[in-house]
């Protein structure tokens, strides 16, 4: 759990300091699945610091998903857009108010109990199907940041979270799907190309939508895509469990993580573009 956190904190942070670099370069060419927009933030030192942080927080999240159920470690990464709120509260210049600060408080609370009461990994690796259908999962993903790209306004913003959430939820789930690392076996796993599809189509979806609408808009989307989906393949087919009758509590506060993250989806609209100094 601890390493769960430190991966939503490093995410948290990274998705502000990615959306300052992102809006700082070249507009691309204003569609979801944008490589011309992603290539020049890259080259943005406040956003090549976010990846940077992306790369420690996914180490974290692999640690963590080798030890507790996916629906914890989801929950978990929910917490990051209460970091996302709060760092942005400091970094973009936006207030933080009453309802936000209750929003964050509600996901802490939903996180303790959920660490109290989550069990351990289940023992599964899923079968061929799963496998071959997370690789579909994966495939979707573009299409799905391809169509969002059309929406407008801060609906395009929250869809195009929402296609990165389930790349990203595709990772967590291909990551527990892989089994044995000899390269023989890794190379014919279709779980191996399903987390490098999935991550890299979420990080140009994430882009997108941290450009053009809301950080905590777009990583409130986020939250839903990579959180529900996966929590239910874990109980449903990997065998993720609760402690002996804390069932209920595991809910509560699951429910709680996540409603409390979605909360600051109105929070952190960004400011009106201005024109560059001559």
């Amino acid at each position: 759990m601890v390493a769960a956190l430190g991966a939503a904190v490093c995410f948290g942070v990274a998705s502000v300091l990615q959306a300052m670099g992102a809006r700082s370069a070249a507009p691309g060419s204003g569609s979801g699945v944008d490589t011309r927009l992603l290539a020049g933030a890259v080259r943005e030192r406040r956003y090549a610091a976010g990846l940077g942080l992306d790369t420690a927080g996914f180490a974290l999240e692999l640690v963590a998903l080798r030890s507790l159920p996916i629906y914890a470690v989801g929950a978990a990464l929910a917490a990051g857009l209460a970091v996302t709120a709060v760092t942005a509260s400091r970094l973009l210049a936006v207030r933080l108010g009453g309802r936000e600060r209750a929003a964050v408080g509600v996901v802490c609370g939903g996180l303790a109990l959920l660490g109290l009461a989550s069990g351990s990994e289940g023992g599964g690796h899923g079968g061929g199907p799963l496998r071959w259908s997370t690789l579909a999962a994966a495939v979707a993903v573009p299409a799905l940041g391809a169509a969002a790209g059309r929406l407008p306004g801060r609906a395009r913003a929250a869809a195009l979270g929402l296609g990165a959430g389930l790349g990203f939820g595709v990772v967590e789930v291909a990551v527990r799907l892989i089994g044995a690392l000899r390269p023989a076996a890794l190379l014919a796993d279709p779980a191996l190309y399903a987390l490098l599809l999935g991550g890299a189509a979420a990080f140009l979806l994430l882009t997108s939508a941290l450009r053009r609408g809301s950080v905590t808009a777009a990583t409130a989307g986020m939250v839903i895509g990579e959180t529900v989906g996966p929590a239910l393949t874990g109980v449903l087919a990997l065998g993720d469990r609760t402690r002996d009758g804390w069932a209920p509590a595991v809910v509560t506060g699951f429910l709680l993580a996540v409603v409390g993250a979605l909360a600051l989806a109105r929070f952190g609209e960004p400011a009106a573009p201005t024109a560059p100094a001559p």
